[in-house]
């Protein structure tokens, strides 16, 4: 089935466009007075997924005018090494933010390493002094890095005019990556929607999402959100991936939480992939010029 001619599409890719664009004067800007914004990316080990990643945070840096700062450990390096890099980092002048990427090799306690990072340069919003302060500011500005996918999916919707005063909104997965995160967001007064957190041990998962205005589907299982559990002119955001095989070609392709025919009942949707996924990547080159604006106006 084709998408419903009433389901309008929420372009993740055209939007991470028009906010590079943004950012590209806002480094121009920031480059007239002398500040240069840094990415920094720690890398450990030689993962095929996890390099493609850092090697695209690079090239989206190199769009934008953002330096790029990189820490590649070999996969046998220890906590100690591995938090010494994150030291490196956290000093580095020219690091302005930085991710470590996940996961980290068997053995490496994660939590340890992603507490080292300076909460000023935490360009995921994911340390916990960060979600701390998200957690206080119910309302008034919040001056550290937002957790970059719950902070897209939001730009996303609203810059498409669709205002989530009010509303409704049911999310989908407890990772912190988006489902633990992306309420504190959303219930903040400056977005004022109420928001209920479905997982594992939610007993009627339909039961809550038939009356939801919007729908985050973060779980990562393939279509776990269908029609019936959707009502007409929901708002559908995709933002779960699984990789199936597709029964016509054999091959393994991108598969998103929402089912198609749910999707012909939105009055918005957002797809996967080409929704979230840009909009995610946009928020962590955003996340690194705030920090820098954030350091030049402390100066």
């Amino acid at each position: 089935m084709g998408i419903d001619a009433g389901a309008q599409r929420l372009d993740g890719k055209a939007t991470a466009a028009t906010i590079k664009g943004e950012l590209t004067q806002r480094v121009a800007a920031l480059a007239e007075r002398g500040v240069t914004p840094g990415l920094g990316t720690l890398l450990v080990g030689d993962d095929p997924g996890s390099t493609w990643y850092v090697n695209g945070k690079h090239a989206d840096c190199a769009e934008v005018g953002i330096a790029s700062i990189r820490e590649d450990l070999p996969g046998t390096a220890t906590q100690a090494e591995i938090e010494a890099a994150v030291t490196r980092l956290n000093e580095d002048p020219a690091c302005t933010g930085f991710i470590v990427q996940l996961p980290l090799p068997d053995g490496i306690d994660a939590n340890r390493v992603l507490e080292v990072i300076d909460p000023s340069k935490d360009a995921d919003g994911l340390h916990p002094t960060n979600l701390g302060r998200l957690v206080l500011r119910v309302s008034g500005p919040i001056e550290s890095p937002l957790p970059c996918t719950p902070k897209g999916i939001i730009e996303l919707i609203e810059r498409h005019g669709v205002s989530l005063h009010g509303k409704d909104i049911v999310v989908v997965g407890r990772g912190t990556t988006v489902g633990r995160s992306i309420g504190l967001l959303l219930t903040r007064k400056a977005v004022n929607a109420t928001v209920t957190l479905c997982h594992t041990g939610t007993a009627d998962l339909a039961s809550h999402t038939r009356g939801a205005d919007v729908i985050v589907a973060a779980a990562g299982v393939p279509g776990i959100i269908s029609a019936a559990m959707v009502k007409d002119g929901a708002v559908l955001i995709d933002v779960g991936v699984s990789r199936v095989t597709d029964p016509e070609t054999g091959r393994s392709k991108v598969a998103g939480d929402i089912a198609p025919e749910a999707v012909e009942k939105s009055s918005w949707y957002s797809p996967n992939p080409g929704g979230v996924g840009p909009m995610t990547r946009a928020m962590l080159l955003s996340n690194v010029v705030e920090s820098a604006e954030r350091s030049l106006a402390l100066s």
